[in-house]
């Protein structure tokens, strides 16, 4: 005879005591030919197991993964020993947005994204009930330019105060699509991805100084030209503003020495190691 279903039990690592009691097999099993089908009780998880799981911030999901178990099961029995699963609060249904309050806020040309600020939810939250309500914000697609731009453009300013949502207040500038972009953020922007490109060129390069073995600080680590009548571009500092394949193209003229180094070499304190050779290209 073949049981067709079992109850499961477990022990938490790290919790005192079991964490499942033992599935109940009713004496009302149902028999059918040569198979006997059992209806096993919910495992029962005990209270002083999930306090201390709770207590580590694991969420429901968490904790079912490690037993097993689905998080709606956990969820079950953290309510039926009255405790308060984690980021309760945060997950909890917060009811929809009225209609009159979207309305008032389109009229006052506000975007998706403040309408979300203004009314202390998510993007996609606002989206789904303008949807539902038939409502359009003003800027139709795309990101809608500030009253403040728009007044700068007409007025012919290549420059103007605005309010940047990372920077506050600071200045912006008219870039050549016709659109105001903040200075600072486009500094930021120019300095990560020229930092991006030479980690890039430094690690096929070899990543360390070819004379000393020098590697710490990647600024420290320079490009020398073999051949300097060779050079086409400068690798270093505002070079690496450049395309990147025509950087690599322009490394695998070079070696790679930290500062002191290359001081020595241009000055003719050092030379290059006759071993080294040029980079893999």
């Amino acid at each position: 005879m073949r049981v067709a279903a079992v109850g499961r039990w477990g022990r938490s690592a790290g919790c005192a005591g079991l964490i499942f009691g033992h599935a109940e097999v009713t004496e009302s099993a149902q028999k059918s030919q040569n198979r006997t089908y059992v209806r096993a009780r919910m495992p029962r998880m005990d209270r002083a197991s999930l306090e201390q799981l709770l207590s580590q911030g694991l969420s429901l999901a968490e904790i079912g993964r490690r037993f097993g178990l689905h998080e709606s099961t956990v969820g079950y029995w953290v309510e039926k020993h009255g405790l308060r699963a984690v980021n309760r609060d945060k997950h909890l249904a917060r009811g929809g947005l009225e209609r009159d309050e979207l309305e008032a806020l389109i009229e006052q040309g506000a975007t998706i994204a403040e309408i979300a600020e203004a009314v202390g939810r998510s993007k996609a939250t606002v989206r789904h009930w303008l949807i539902r309500y038939g409502l359009k914000t003003q800027g139709g697609r795309g990101r809608r330019p500030a009253k403040e731009a728009i007044a700068a453009k007409q007025a012919g300013l290549s420059t103007v105060v605005m309010r940047c949502r990372h920077h506050g207040e600071t200045e912006f500038w008219l870039t050549g699509r016709g659109n105001y972009r903040c200075k600072r953020c486009r500094s930021d922007a120019v300095s990560r991805r020229r930092r991006k490109v030479k980690a890039i060129l430094v690690g096929e390069a070899g990543g360390c100084c070819c004379n000393c073995g020098y590697n710490r600080n990647m600024r420290a680590l320079h490009f020398h030209h073999l051949e300097p009548s060779q050079k086409r571009h400068e690798i270093n500092a505002k070079g690496v503003a450049i395309a990147l394949d025509k950087l690599r193209v322009e490394a695998r003229k070079c070696v790679l020495l930290c500062s002191n180094c290359h001081a020595e070499v241009e000055d003719g304190m050092a030379s290059i190691p006759s071993d080294v050779s040029r980079p893999p290209g």
